[in-house]
């Protein structure tokens, strides 16, 4: 497309949540949140594939830039996590945020699950698995769901409120507690 072709293409909020509506309905959004800093939708975990795939491709949108996703542990009290993708189109000039709370799994075989949408965007790869190593959300159909920045072996997720740091990883101390600066021997 050239450039000449996107011109005054800008939609705001209300505009692109208007379009989902369209497409999907009002079952689609769980919430719709204008007051906040970044105003954001939030949708079904099991359509996020769907809804990210459709704001990609269509016309009067296309996000083609996926800026980053972010993971949150809201605790065990509470019992939830969110998934937050934040997406721009850069020849249109708009962004959109939008959520995803998951049932917070306490068990290897529990870790809550999203789907994946690094098959639209590829930059998705790198921050679903750093999601995945640090706060234990699995995305399924995932190319390659291992960690990325924690030792393949590594016990936990360090990012989880719950998690509880090792005190060995292969004999050497990982806990500095008893010392103020863990380069120091003491």
């Amino acid at each position: 497309m050239k450039a000449t072709q996107f011109k005054n293409q800008l939609m705001h909020f209300g505009e692109i949540v208007s379009t989902l509506l369209g497409k999907y309905g009002e079952e689609i959004l769980i919430a719709i949140n204008e007051e906040a800093i970044q105003p954001y939708v939030e949708v079904p975990a099991s359509k996020i594939d769907s809804v990210c795939r459709f704001l990609f491709e269509a016309p009067g949108l296309y996000f083609d830039f996926l800026a980053c996703i972010t993971g949150i542990d809201n605790g065990p009290q509470i019992g939830t996590m969110e998934v937050i993708y934040h997406l721009n189109s850069i020849p249109l000039g708009h962004s959109f945020v939008i959520k995803v709370t998951l049932e917070r799994g306490e068990l290897v075989d529990e870790l809550p699950q999203v789907p994946t949408v690094s098959d639209i965007w590829r930059t998705a790869d790198w921050h679903e698995r750093e999601i995945y190593d640090l706060f234990g959300i699995v995305f399924e159909g995932h190319p390659d769901m291992r960690r990325i920045l924690m030792p393949a072996d590594w016990e936990g997720f360090p990012l989880r409120k719950d998690y509880q740091e090792q005190l060995y990883y292969h004999g050497i101390k990982v806990a500095y507690e008893d010392r103020d600066d863990p380069g120091q021997e003491g």
